[in-house]
């Protein structure tokens, strides 16, 4: 074992992560429904883990907003499972907030090749984060999340130091205290889930937790950049037909109006929810709508005030 091993091994045995349990030594030999019951009993305590972490996820999610109200980007940077969590993430943006391309980012250490298979040593590499943030021209305006289970992912620590260098706005998601991750962003969230339940395998509960805090950080900001009127998903983009049932009926329950008043509204916007639901609600027409959503910076409550409504 060379030197550079020997201290990696010391390095991971120091995180609760990667923590051995002998209590699940001999889990292999239970029953099937006794290890799924051991399972779900571990999930149970992700979301109470993410809840201790609220204050600095709220806090991370007004940053962020700010930002992106200026034009900014929101990029995730990770590596393996984490970095498939934040390029799933960016992927479900456009779809549901009708984000513009580039407007919400995953990278991952190794390139697109690495979201479905393993891309060794790409995950070791700071000089890989810097040169994929590079490609994407990243500035003052952007925010970067780094995310590592481990909290010392070599990849996602490189991604937020250099991102921090230019002036981009830093977030440090991990699920280890005293991670250098956290202590490398602006935002440290460090969600401790503890060991899992097979040892080191953190695309479980440490997956989960991630996972979570993403949803957070991308759903909220978008709340707060008036992509929803309520709970309904008012920029939601109609790209089949599912989707445009969903659209008729988040104007249906946003108005009350009659279907062939909805279909009407959605013909003057051609198809687009939230100036529909502004055509119903004021009594405006299409152009004007779409005025109004922009002079409001796409915030529906704001142009629905502004007509008296």
């Amino acid at each position: 074992m060379t030197t550079e091993h020997r201290s990696l091994r010391g390095e991971l045995e120091t995180l609760t992560t990667e923590a051995f349990r002998p209590e699940l030594a001999e889990i292999d030999t239970l029953a099937t429904l006794d290890i799924a019951r051991l399972m779900n009993g571990e999930d149970a305590g992700v979301a109470a883990a993410v809840a201790l972490r609220l204050p600095q996820i709220s806090a991370t999610i007004d940053a962020i907003a700010a930002r992106m109200a200026q034009g900014g980007r929101l990029v995730y940077a990770g590596a393996g499972t984490a970095g498939r969590l934040g390029i799933l993430d960016a992927s479900e943006c456009p779809p549901t907030f009708n984000t513009r391309p580039g407007q919400v980012v995953g990278v991952i250490a190794g390139g697109p090749a690495a979201v479905v298979t393993s891309v060794e040593g790409a995950e070791d590499s700071a000089e890989l984060a810097r040169t994929d943030l590079d490609a994407l021209g990243i500035g003052a305006a952007d925010t970067v999340v780094g995310v590592s289970a481990s909290g010392r992912t070599p990849y996602a620590v490189g991604a937020v130091e250099h991102a921090r260098a230019l002036g981009a706005l830093t977030v440090g998601l991990s699920c280890n205290p005293g991670s250098a991750l956290a202590a490398a962003a602006e935002h440290g969230i460090e969600v401790v889930v503890g060991p899992e339940l097979l040892t080191g395998s953190t695309r479980l509960k440490a997956g989960t937790a991630q996972k979570l805090v993403l949803n957070m950080l991308s759903t909220i900001t978008m709340i707060r950049l008036g992509k929803t009127y309520g709970n309904l998903m008012v920029d939601v983009r109609a790209s089949n037909e599912k989707l445009r049932a969903r659209s008729r009926r988040i104007v249906a329950l946003a108005t009350g109006a009659a279907d062939d008043e909805i279909e009407a509204a959605l013909t003057a916007t051609d198809g687009e929810v939230k100036p529909a639901i502004l055509v119903i609600l004021a009594g405006v027409d299409g152009p004007t709508a779409a005025r109004l959503l922009e002079e409001t910076g796409g915030h529906l409550r704001a142009a629905l005030t502004a007509t008296g409504g």
